[in-house]
């Protein structure tokens, strides 16, 4: 189940928080290797480091990394500190973190109680890819302030359905560098936020009363599972989070999985993905955005679309300008390999979910 290399760090070719990319020599050749130093500490050139090369060997695109397990001859030293949710729980790499909502948390009894996000506005998308393209949509429509000209506050809500460790993903790194994220809350089994919570409605709890968020928006972490059978992908927890975020009083938008440059016919206009998360599984209605693309493709969209309108409210909305929000992106937009010019219409989609939620604040 896990491939085991030992090797020697060469090189820091990057890092970002939470996480270092490295080179590293085995003995039959060389490799990107990951490390996330809050687990591991920080390996350097010369060590000798402790491989899982699973990803490597199965070839995935998102995860093609050697990872750093373990620095044996500099082990880090033991955590100080509070904290006593484990996540990851029972793997080699269990880590233990303060969540939000345990009882040694300063944060413990606004959350204790705490039952409603307060009507805010929650954008749920199945991949980790729509994030910086529903900010764009989002901080485009508002220039970065609500009424009054104070600042938006957004949180990033990240499911454990793709990555589990936050430091994964350098565009969740950037943006929260940048301020267009107030921060990232992990939930279930991810870890690495600024704030960890037990489950996604904690997650979402948390977002508004601990980071004090106008507007949420939850995904996964990158690197999503799927199968090609109906119910076999992680990202029907986009469904899951739409009945968590109704039933906290939020008001949730879905994003549409929408792509014309996807090589497989079952992904091609909306995705079967969304059409099961949001038709089967999300018990509770949402508005769910539906971009106005041009020609025969949008409105193959739309009609693929009226399927869900027998449960949810289906929201038209126009994505002029959009493509120039987003060709300013201040992080690089992909999506399973494709960036901007290769897939417009899925950027477009979800951007046009973030113009929707920025309608919907005061």
């Amino acid at each position: 189940m896990i491939r085991w290399r030992k090797g020697e760090v060469v090189a820091v070719r990057r890092e970002w928080p939470g996480a270092m990319e490295l080179d590293v020599t085995l003995p039959e050749g060389s490799c990107r290797a990951l490390a996330y130093p809050p687990l591991v500490g920080r390996p350097e050139p010369g060590d000798t480091v402790l491989l899982n090369t699973t990803a490597l060997a199965m070839g995935l695109g998102t995860g093609g990394y050697a990872m750093v397990v373990a620095v044996p001859d500099r082990l880090p030293e033991d955590p100080q500190g509070p904290g006593h949710l484990v996540k990851a729980r029972y793997t080699p790499l269990q880590a233990t973190v303060l969540g939000a909502d345990e009882q040694d948390s300063p944060h413990h009894e606004t959350l204790r109680e705490a039952d409603s996000v307060d009507g805010m506005p929650v954008v749920v998308a199945d991949l980790h890819s729509a994030l910086p393209a529903i900010l764009c949509g989002l901080y485009g429509s508002r220039d970065g302030a609500l009424s009054g000209g104070r600042p938006l506050r957004v949180a990033y809500v990240m499911l454990d359905g793709g990555a589990l460790p936050a430091w994964f993903s350098m565009s969740a790194a950037r943006l929260r560098e940048l301020g267009w994220l107030c921060g990232v809350v992990t939930t279930g089994q991810a870890f690495g936020g600024d704030v960890e919570a037990v489950t996604v409605h904690t997650g979402l709890l948390a977002a508004r009363h601990v980071l004090s968020a106008d507007v949420a928006i939850v995904t996964q972490g990158p690197g999503n599972l799927g199968t090609g059978t109906r119910w076999g992908f992680s990202g029907v927890s986009a469904g899951e989070a739409v009945n968590a975020a109704a039933v906290l009083g939020g008001r949730p938008v879905g994003a549409l999985r929408v792509s014309e440059g996807d090589l497989r016919e079952r992904h091609i206009g909306v995705s079967h993905h969304s059409l099961t998360a949001y038709g089967r599984v999300a018990l509770a209605p949402a508005q769910v955005v539906v971009p106005e693309l041009p020609g025969a493709f949008g409105e193959r969209v739309r009609e693929q679309a009226a399927a869900l309108g027998a449960r949810h409210e289906l929201v038209n909305v126009p994505v002029d300008g959009l493509a120039k929000l987003l060709e300013d992106s201040p992080v690089k937009l992909s999506t399973m390999g494709r960036g901007l010019d290769r897939d417009l219409a899925g950027f477009l989609a979800s951007a046009a979910a973030g113009r929707h939620a920025a309608s919907l604040l005061a």
